[in-house]
């Protein structure tokens, strides 16, 4: 068995993730081998959770899909259970890169939430139409709210450090777009810092992304109601861990 470092806990939200959820476990393996990896099986219908037992994770199987959201909030609760006082999360369709990981960490010497931004000067991938406008005016809303620049609120790759994961414990929003935008505002209303690197992603290793544009159209109205939604919460409260 390897060594796992109790520190930090890598959480993989998939979903019917079975062609790719092996390979994302082995990357993840490779980048940070003292890390725990735990895949949350998102009430998948396929093999997901038994692949990613198999390369090596611990797997977490919801009973019925909860969405991203949901999913996050059990594996921070995990990491509160378990003695856990960093959470890094990477997508279960391989397009994040683990070795990305290191620096995230690094930054949280500096700040309780690290996001890695994808248009943020590094690697080629973009959004196109409504999506994309959504996206930029999210992220200079955001950044009025944060206090801080950030191009990318809706990245799913991102590292909590100890202060976050006992917000997100109690806290972290199972909604629509809430492991994005509304946990980004729970954090900056709580007073967490917020800072993001930018990072490079990869092609999806499996499965077919959607670029359909009523989609795209109905993602501009709901980022947007989630964001007013999520600045109309009572502020959370953290307190400073030891």
């Amino acid at each position: 068995m390897r060594p796992v470092d109790r520190s930090v806990l890598v959480v993989i939200p998939a979903l019917n993730e079975e062609e790719s959820v092996a390979d994302v476990v082995r990357d993840v393996c490779g980048a940070i081998p003292h890390a725990r990896v735990l895949v949350i099986d998102d009430g998948s219908r396929d093999r997901t959770g038994e692949r990613a037992r198999a390369a090596g994770a611990e797997v977490l199987t919801l009973p019925f899909n909860l969405g991203v959201g949901g999913a996050m909030r059990a594996g921070y609760r995990y990491a509160r259970d378990h003695g856990h006082d960093t959470v890094v999360q990477v997508d279960g369709d391989g397009q994040h890169d683990p070795r990305a990981i290191h620096e995230l960490l690094a930054g949280l010497d500096g700040a309780d939430l690290m996001i890695g931004a994808r248009f943020a000067g590094v690697g080629d991938y973009g959004a196109r139409g409504p999506r994309r406008w959504a996206m930029r005016l999210l992220a200079g809303v955001m950044s009025g709210v944060a206090r801080t620049r950030l191009t990318d609120v809706t990245s799913g790759f991102k590292a909590a450090g100890p202060r976050a994961v006992a917000l997100f414990a109690d806290n972290f929003p199972a909604e629509y777009l809430g492991d994005t935008i509304e946990a980004l505002v729970i954090a900056a209303r709580a007073g967490l810092v917020i800072r993001q690197v930018p990072v490079a992603m990869r092609e999806r290793q499996a499965g077919t992304p959607s670029h359909n544009p009523l989609k795209a159209a109905a993602y501009l109205i709901r980022a947007c109601a989630a964001l007013g939604l999520a600045m109309m919460r009572p502020r959370a409260v953290v307190e400073d861990t030891p």
